[in-house]
């Protein structure tokens, strides 16, 4: 194969930058997909972390080829290069490097931007830059060029806020305000696990993975696969999940434990424990503010704030704002061990942390032990350190950040764990789909200019108009992704979730399953969607009717519009004025 070896050091930095650029979706994109799971503590940040390294990998591996397809062949026209192939090359790996630097950014700066958007408009301004603004598809362009991408802008949103405030009034009203919740809940929710399911299905089908070739095959076909797979999970959900479920919240079994679930129909004939403590602990406590399950209204109708008391009417030891001053009293609240509790706002000294004897290194660093310890302690530890960061703790706010959020969260009605519990289950699968989703979407991100960089590079000729995206290429791009997710997600998710508006399992099963729909249709059509803007248009939509137009946090959407606005102008003139400086520097 005629590779261009004397633009080896081009290809090598598209490599880089392509892997950054990936990292970096993973920790702003994916962050903004499972900060809402994890808000709502359906799942843990190390449990989001491993949902999504498989998810994402799928997603990317599977379907991802048919929007990377879109990234690198429908936003510039190709007779830009005119026919010169080191340039196109340079061209998108300039495209690579200014998305990756703003991404990098910007997520360092906690700014939940698209990362659709940021490689559209580097590669708009190399366009722009190569061969003026002629060379750039702005229209339609089959829904290939800038116009369609950037009707996303409003659509996105939009579209996400109607599907997840559909999804959220068939919750409350058939479940949530119910008198018996938790039986109503139990009933409807094998029809969730089958939607949820089927749209699953849809993705993988409708999109045709191209090892697969799914979308060849016949209507009647495809739509056989989509019901019978949903009927497949929803028996399996009445199998498995309904007598698991019905045991914690019904019965009160608080022995049961998580592989018991495959016990399936024999939990039915499971006796139910008769000296249950008075403080056992049946389900998660899924409340964000510790108020009394009976929502209390002033004569507005308006929610007011009660605390919450312990067994004996006492109030539970926890961080309380004092009178004083609006910061948390961390120095009453100790932790469960009896150490000292560290916040952002009261840093524990250094020199009070006594250091744990296993990880304090004695004598030479290259003894056994002590690159054992190195290893486990600062090697491992350093890379789990973004998959152990407590959440909900960067979430809570402090001072009159926090006093903001306590107002805006009291709006909301909590509703009981035992029914909240159910819908942590669907979350975790809508959290899933979602992940699926982005993986198949926003991969193209980062793979697709890099797909292109590699096709030149290896063949020495401009791309053609329709190319292959290696298997390899998407694999690459989806590890990154989920390696992003996994060491710094954590930066993004403390800026999102309860901070834009109270979260729930039912809430967040109702933003991430119209995000994921919003996503997958989107997708079915190669028009590279920013997974940012749904899932924030299904948080506004199901916090707008949930707790209405006060219950959302406007100047933190206010702040993540303007990252999502500044992206186009940013990226698109690093891009174009690195690719007309580097086109047209002095040579020899």
């Amino acid at each position: 194969m005629p590779y261009l070896h004397q633009w080896d050091y081009l290809f090598a930095f598209g490599v880089i930058f392509a892997a950054l650029d990936a990292f970096n979706i993973g920790a702003n994109d994916v962050a903004n997909s499972f900060a809402t799971s994890v808000s709502s503590r359906s799942l843990t940040l190390r449990q989001a972390c491993i949902a999504a390294a498989l998810m994402e990998f799928l997603g990317a591996v599977l379907v991802g080829a048919k929007v990377a397809g879109t990234i690198k062949n429908g936003i510039i026209s190709l007779s830009a290069f005119n026919g010169n192939a080191g340039v196109q090359l340079l061209g998108f790996t300039c495209a690579l490097v200014a998305s990756a630097t703003w991404l990098m950014i910007a997520t360092k700066k906690s700014w939940p931007v698209s990362t659709t958007y940021s490689i559209v408009s580097a590669l708009a301004g190399v366009g722009v830059a190569t061969g003026g603004a002629d060379s750039v598809q702005w229209g339609w362009n089959n829904a290939k060029g800038i116009g369609a991408i950037f009707a996303g802008f409003i659509i996105a949103p939009g579209i996400s806020a109607g599907f997840a405030s559909i999804v959220y009034l068939i919750t409350k009203y058939a479940v949530l305000d119910r008198k018996n919740s938790i039986r109503n809940g139990l009933m409807i929710a094998p029809v969730y696990f089958f939607t949820v399911a089927a749209v699953l299905t849809m993705s993988i089908v409708y999109k045709g993975a191209p090892s697969l070739k799914l979308d060849k095959l016949s209507k009647t076909t495809v739509a056989l696969a989509i019901v019978l797979t949903g009927l497949v999970i929803a028996i399996l959900s009445i199998l498995f999940w309904l007598p698991y479920v019905h045991a914690k919240v019904i019965k009160k079994d608080y022995t049961i434990r998580w592989y018991h679930f495959f016990y399936g129909p024999l939990l039915w004939k499971r006796p139910a424990p008769t000296d249950i403590p008075e403080d056992a602990q049946f389900v998660p406590d899924y409340r964000v503010m510790h108020r009394d399950q009976k929502q209390l209204f002033n004569e507005k109708g308006e929610p007011i704030h009660t605390s919450t008391l312990g067994k004996n009417g006492e109030q539970p030891p926890s961080p309380q704002r004092t009178k004083e001053s609006n910061d948390l009293d961390v120095e009453n609240a100790p932790a469960a061990n009896g150490a000292p509790v560290h916040s952002r706002d009261h840093p524990v000294p250094l020199e009070q942390l006594e250091e744990d004897p296993k990880q304090k290194i004695e004598g030479l660093w290259i003894l056994p032990r002590n690159l054992w310890i190195i290893f486990r302690y600062k090697i491992i530890g350093a890379l789990l350190h973004g998959s152990s960061v407590d959440i909900h703790a960067m979430q809570s706010g402090s001072g009159k950040e926090g006093d903001r959020m306590a107002a805006m969260h009291e709006r909301a009605a909590q509703y009981p764990n035992e029914t909240e519990h159910l819908y942590s289950f669907l979350q975790v699968l809508t959290a899933c789909t979602n992940s699926f989703a982005h993986g198949s979407n926003d991969v193209a991100n980062a793979v697709g200019p890099f797909a292109a960089i590699y096709y030149v590079w290896s063949n020495g000729v401009v791309t053609p108009k329709d190319t292959p995206t290696p298997t390899w290429i998407l694999a690459f791009g989806g590890a990154m992704i989920v390696i992003g997710l996994a060491t710094y997600g954590y930066n993004i998710m403390a800026v999102l979730g309860n901070k834009l508006t109270m979260h729930s399992p039912s809430r967040g099963f109702s933003m991430e399953f119209g995000a994921a729909i919003t996503v997958l249709l989107a997708s079915q059509y190669g028009i590279p969607v920013s997974t940012t803007m749904c899932i924030t248009g299904a948080t506004m939509g199901v916090g707008i009717i949930s707790s209405g137009w006060k219950g959302l946090n406007w100047r933190g959407l206010g702040w993540i519009f303007l990252g999502w606005v500044l992206t186009v102008p940013v990226a698109g003139t690093a891009a174009g004025c690195l690719m007309g400086i580097l086109l047209n520097a002095p040579h020899f």
